[in-house]
């Protein structure tokens, strides 16, 4: 969840929007783009973005994490003939903690952070760093459950997510200029206006970088669609899974600045399923690429809700987040629970009931 930054001092930088709302430039072009949320609303006094427009504010603000989170309570399903039950996490952004409580309360790891689910699959869909205080702890964690589910039968796997690419772009290009289509930006400057964390740039090493960068952006399991953004802008990569998986892959081999920043641009669009012809959006995915339902991260449940307060609210409490939320006729689970703003980290099996 992310949006890009403006670099240098000669360039006019957007004021910083109130409200918690987000930016009007992140939803794309459709006849949802008219809605009420608070998020598409434009300030008072200032343009209407153009289109086309690239990310230069940051995108949804790091909240303080209040109370810890509630536990899910349903255990992990036991082993059965066949392929182990299908299990998707949401967005963790750092919070290695609340990562493995809830790995836990799914019976997926034990008491000390193993493998203990046998043949259970398990997905992440992407967003490990950034906000939260230890990125790189939860990137050991997965490769290391990766290792040790493949041993056991099962399997630990992980999506492509808006914040791989940025941490890539960080690390890669630094404050090399790029072409943002809205005056200079870098990925350095926008790393860090969304919550980029020293300690997680610190302690990246090679086999974290090489590990993201082969990292696929779509997958279909089950009959699910797994994808980190609620975006149609995976249409634009290829028509089918594999075709968009190599030309991602392709785009950071080939390791231009350019070209990587416009791959970040794309996939950190949002809100494409929501309101109306949001499920026609999520039905031309399901066409191209296969399954019969989307699951996806990168927005926070509370936004596509439109429950998230100002900035100057007197209460405390973070949103109250129960589950996935189904959305778009019943075709599309969000599963970004927003553990950054005192939400809770998702960690679901699949299918669900509804």
């Amino acid at each position: 969840m992310t949006q890009g930054a403006g670099q240098g001092p000669e360039v006019e930088r957007t004021a910083v929007l109130r409200d918690f709302r987000v930016p009007a430039y992140v939803n794309e072009t459709g006849p949802y783009g008219h809605s009420t949320h608070p998020g598409d609303v434009v300030p008072a006094g200032e343009e209407a973005y153009p289109e086309g427009y690239t990310p230069t504010e940051q995108d949804l603000p790091v909240i303080h994490h209040g109370d810890e989170l509630q536990a899910a309570a349903d255990p992990a399903a036991q082993a059965v003939d066949g392929p182990g039950p299908l299990f998707v996490v949401g967005d963790v952004h750092g919070y290695l903690d609340e990562l493995t409580s809830a790995l836990q309360d799914k019976g997926l790891v034990d008491a000390a952070g193993n493998w203990c689910a046998g043949t259970a699959r398990l997905w992440f869909l992407g967003d490990f760093t950034d906000r939260g205080p230890d990125g790189i702890g939860v990137i050991d964690l997965v490769m290391r459950l990766s290792a040790e589910a493949a041993a056991a039968g099962g399997y630990c796997k992980a999506l492509m997510g808006n914040h791989e690419l940025l941490l890539l772009g960080a690390k890669r290009f630094g404050d090399t200029p790029v072409n943002s289509g809205a005056g200079t930006a870098t990925f350095q400057a926008a790393w860090l206006l969304n919550g980029g964390q020293k300690t997680d740039m610190d302690r990246l090493q090679d086999h974290h970088l090489q590990w993201m960068a082969r990292l696929d952006a779509v997958e279909e399991v089950d009959g699910h669609l797994l994808v980190h953004s609620d975006t149609t802008a995976y249409l634009d990569y290829g028509d089918s899974i594999e075709a968009v998986n190599d030309t991602v892959r392709e785009t950071l081999t080939r390791n231009d600045a350019d070209e990587v920043w416009d791959l970040f641009r794309k996939l950190t669009k949002r809100f494409s399923f929501r309101d109306e012809g949001g499920a026609d959006h999520v039905r031309s995915l399901l066409d191209t690429y296969g399954g019969n339902r989307i699951v996806h991260g990168h927005s926070p449940i509370p936004y596509l809700l439109g429950e998230v307060g100002s900035e100057d609210d007197e209460e405390e409490s973070g949103p109250v987040v129960d589950g996935p939320h189904v959305y778009a006729d019943g075709l599309a689970i969000a599963m970004d629970g927003g553990v950054t703003m005192a939400g809770k980290l998702l960690v679901q099996q699949l299918p669900l009931d509804i």
